[in-house]
């Protein structure tokens, strides 16, 4: 949302608009692509038994749950560790150059620069790369990761001046937190399942 309102005009054609998106989006994919490679391959350096990988999944849920909570409004657990990231001196100045340049690169720097900041969801696939327990595993399923949510965030960032012009936003944000602890305890779940298996 706030590079689709800094960078892209409304006179801006629909092919021009649908190009940065897809860069954008490119960006952040390779950054997913890039952190499933190093998880997965810091996962071979481990043996994952059934037991282990439900102890992970548990783990997992549970965040996701925060995660939800977090957005909800009820706990500030994510929102501090994403803003003691995004705050910080040296990613401040990277955003604001990226978000003011007008080269059409800057959104595939942009997109790389959000694939590596705080989210729940990207936890999740990051520990399920780490358990393929293969660097080019982990690579896979981050990318299958990052394609997937590519037309749902393509289409935000098309109809990004009807989310700001009313509580559209706001009402998207409650149900996804809601989803989101939905998954984390179905995860939390599977998880315990697993352990006492």
């Amino acid at each position: 949302m706030a590079y689709s309102s800094a960078k892209i005009d409304a006179s801006t054609s629909n092919i021009r608009q649908l190009l940065s998106h897809i860069t954008y989006n490119i960006g952040r994919v390779s950054a997913y692509i890039f952190l499933g490679i190093l998880f997965g391959s810091l996962g071979s350096i481990f043996s994952f038994s059934s037991q282990s990988r439900g102890y992970f999944y548990f783990l997992i849920g549970l965040m996701m749950i925060l995660m939800g909570l977090s957005m909800w409004g009820k706990l500030k657990f994510l929102t501090s560790l994403e803003s003691s990231i995004a705050f910080n001196s040296t990613i401040k100045k990277l955003f604001s150059f990226l978000i003011h340049s007008k080269s059409f690169w800057s959104f595939y720097g942009l997109g790389i620069l959000n694939g590596f900041l705080p989210c729940g969801l990207v936890y999740f696939f990051l520990a399920s790369a780490a358990i393929t327990g293969s660097w080019f595993w982990g690579g896979v399923t981050m990318a299958i990761f990052g394609i997937s949510t590519m037309p749902s965030l393509i289409g935000i960032g098309f109809i990004i001046g009807f989310l700001k012009s009313s509580g559209f936003r706001e009402i998207m944000i409650k149900l996804a937190s809601f989803v989101i602890i939905g998954y984390g305890l179905y995860m939390a779940y599977l998880g315990y399942c697993a352990v006492i298996a």
